[in-house]
């Protein structure tokens, strides 16, 4: 038996920012502008951290843009649009071949209970599911792979990785598993047959 582990934002479920904010802002290059501004990436990659986004809106200087952040965990499921059908249905036939599934993700603890109300699968298509907001470590640090192996009883050989950012996937095989850098639910149908797992 081979585990396999997922990633989940762009990977399962489609995530795009821009989509809490255009209530706001008239158009996507202005929210490119207010995302650039506050250096979005950065502070949601803290909060996927563990950081609370109240903290991080603090940091914010400019008052219009701190409150318009400080709405993003209440306006979170609209970030959220579809579920990736195609990476659904390789799991599930990954699933009736006999492999484990698992999920390692960087999502915030604050949105986590969010993003499975908007798409119940998601509590409940794993066996294990780490997240690193309430671990407090990020992929691609080695401990949350350890975090995965430990809970789920798991030798690093015996798992592979799927993910869509190619750091998380290097940093998989530097812990010592086989990963997969996603593309899409064709690319990665068959990169799963060359391994002999569908």
């Amino acid at each position: 038996m081979t585990a396999i582990v997922f990633d989940i934002g762009n990977v399962l479920i489609r995530w795009d920012p821009h989509l809490a904010f255009l209530p706001d802002l008239s158009s996507r290059a202005a929210v490119d502008a207010f995302l650039a501004r506050i250096a979005f990436h950065d502070l949601n990659l803290r909060a996927d951290a563990g950081e609370p986004f109240g903290d991080l809106a603090a940091t914010i200087p400019d008052p219009a843009d701190r409150a318009r952040f400080a709405r993003y965990p209440d306006r979170y499921p609209a970030t959220l649009p579809e579920a990736i059908e195609g990476t659904w249905a390789l799991m599930d036939r990954l699933r009736a071949r006999g492999h484990a599934i698992h999920a390692i993700t960087n999502w915030s603890a604050e949105t986590w209970p969010l993003g499975v109300a908007a798409h119940p699968r998601l509590g409940s298509a794993f066996g294990v599911t780490v997240v690193s907001g309430l671990e407090r470590v990020l992929k691609p640090d080695p401990r949350i792979f350890a975090i995965l192996c430990d809970r789920a009883g798991l030798t690093p050989a015996e798992a592979v990785f799927i993910d869509d950012t190619a750091r998380n996937v290097e940093g998989a095989r530097a812990f010592g598993m086989d990963a997969i850098h996603f593309t899409g639910a064709p690319a990665l149908e068959a990169a799963l047959a060359a391994r002999n797992l569908l």
